[in-house]
């Protein structure tokens, strides 16, 4: 069972930043998108971000576009999760997922990624 590993949450002031980082243990993933989601408590899983298995490629939900940066510099080193302007509203558990991508669409549904990190508690708070 392939395990992907985030790390990097903690506990923020708001307006700062974090960068998440998901270790996907030397794995190529090939074809395979690298997507971010948070879980809020009482909500639904939130796509945030995707990027393509080489890091070519990224696409991001509008929520988040422009404050967050998904990346990675290869196929096998760490996906990460730049978040700046950080708000309280912001404060949820972050997974890591990888998800193969079918067609010409960015996968950003939960029930498009196969596989599943932990998850990594980031709290924005004052």
């Amino acid at each position: 069972q392939v395990q992907l590993v985030e790390s990097g949450g903690g506990l923020v002031q708001p307006g700062g930043s974090l960068r998440l980082s998901c270790d996907t243990s030397g794995r190529t993933f090939r074809s395979y998108a690298m997507g971010w989601f948070r879980q809020a408590p009482g909500k639904e899983r939130e796509f945030l971000a995707t990027i393509s298995w080489n890091g070519g490629s990224t696409y991001y939900a509008h929520s988040v576009k422009g404050r967050f940066t998904i990346s990675r510099d290869n196929a096998k080193n760490p996906v990460y999760l730049q978040m700046n302007s950080l708000k309280p509203e912001d404060t949820a558990v972050y997974y890591c997922a990888a998800g193969p991508i079918i067609g010409s669409s960015w996968p950003t549904g939960v029930k498009e990624y196969d596989h599943w990190g932990q998850g990594t508690q980031v709290t924005v708070s004052s």
